[in-house]
This record gives structure tokens, sequence and C-alpha cells, in this order.
């Protein structure tokens, strides 16, 4: 079976479609496995790597508001990511990622492994809440891995079926 991101690559060739992420907890990490394969530079656009909230705002485009009543790991948070993202690049598809990795920093709305994944295109924007501690490790790593596996699995089934 070919990787995910294999499959994805291709299918945003074949649809001649461009890419951009804006990365906060997999710090780039979902960049890194777009651009692993081969013939990717024809569909990525770019991947920012917003892990402070002065980048969030300031190159980003989300509000200060947002991250104050909401903070920056929420739903309006991804949201903004995505579509700031996908306005600087003039990609036709955003994913953005904001959440704690841990093993430290968890609360109790956001526990460890709690990730917002934001969408943005031409035809909208949308923001996921997922875990992906799901067997209590607490391991950062594999937290980061799951998150990027999910956004490539995810961009790929809305290309595939494109009404989310």
């Amino acid at each position: 079976m070919q990787p995910i991101e294999d499959l994805l690559v291709r299918e945003l060739i074949s649809g001649n479609l461009k890419i951009a992420t804006a990365e906060s907890c997999t710090g780039g990490l979902l960049s890194e496995m777009i651009t692993r394969v081969s013939g990717s530079s024809s569909v990525f656009e770019c991947g920012v790597c917003s892990y402070s909230n002065d980048i969030k705002i300031n190159v980003l485009g989300v509000r200060r508001p947002t991250i104050e009543k909401y903070t920056e790991v929420s739903i309006p948070c991804a949201e903004e990511m995505a579509e700031g993202v996908l306005k600087l690049s003039g990609a036709d598809i955003a994913v953005s990622t904001t959440g704690v990795a841990g093993p430290t920093g968890g609360t109790e709305e956001n526990p460890v492994g709690t990730v917002y994944v934001g969408f943005a295109s031409k035809n909208g924007v949308f923001a996921e809440k997922k875990n992906f501690n799901t067997d209590s490790c607490n391991d950062r790593i594999e937290i980061r891995k799951r998150c990027a596996q999910y956004c490539l699995e995810k961009v790929y089934s809305m290309l595939l079926r494109p009404n989310p």
C-alpha cells in the first residue's frame, strides 16, 4: 500500500491543485511529509511554522481577539490559521494544526493530545477538535505523527469527496 503522502501528492497533481500548511503543534512535520514526495514541488506552495502567537497574528492574520477569547488551542484559531495561509500562499487548499502535543501543557478542556485541525479552500473553512492521545501514552512524537497523518488522510478524502 502506498503511503498517504504519495497518494495525496498524486491526487493534487492530477487535479492541478496547490496546498499550503500552517502548523503549530506539528512543528513542520506535515509540510515535511508532503515535501518528502518526489514531485511535491509542483503542488506545495508553502508551510508556515507558527509556533508563537506573534507569528499566528502577524504572519497568518489570526485576530488577537480570537486568541484572547478562545486561546490559540481552539477551533476559531485553527480556522483563522488555515484561512491566513490560504490567503498568504494563493494555494487551493490549506491545512492548519494547533494543539497540545505534550507531555506537559494539557488542561481539562484540552488535555495532552488535543489538536484543532483547520481546513480552508475557496469552498469555505472549518475545523475539527481531535484527540490523538487515545492510548494515554503522552508521547509527543507519536501525537505529532498521528496528527500529521490524519491531516493527509482528511485532505485526500476531501479531494475524493469534495463535500466534507
